[in-house]
């Protein structure tokens, strides 16, 4: 269902939990024929036992280029 929603551009936001393990192989979130789209991280969190949970809505066109982090100085 959710490879549908891919294909068909019908995806306007995620929210993605991300656990900090290996399990090996396991289904791909983007699969040939997932349509380019750009998003934008809106909020996240993360658990004492490092869960993050992160949302991301729609941000427009693809942007291309290196990424830039934002480095917090302590």
């Amino acid at each position: 269902m959710l490879q549908t929603l891919f294909k068909k551009d019908l995806v306007d936001a995620l929210d993605l939990m991300i656990l900090p393990i290996t399990l090996g192989q396991g289904k791909r979130l983007f699969q040939d024929g997932t349509i380019p789209a750009s998003y934008k991280g809106t909020n996240s969190q993360i658990s004492p036992n490092g869960i993050i949970i992160a949302t991301y809505e729609r941000d427009g066109d693809v942007k291309t280029g290196s990424p830039q982090i934002e480095q917090n100085d302590q």
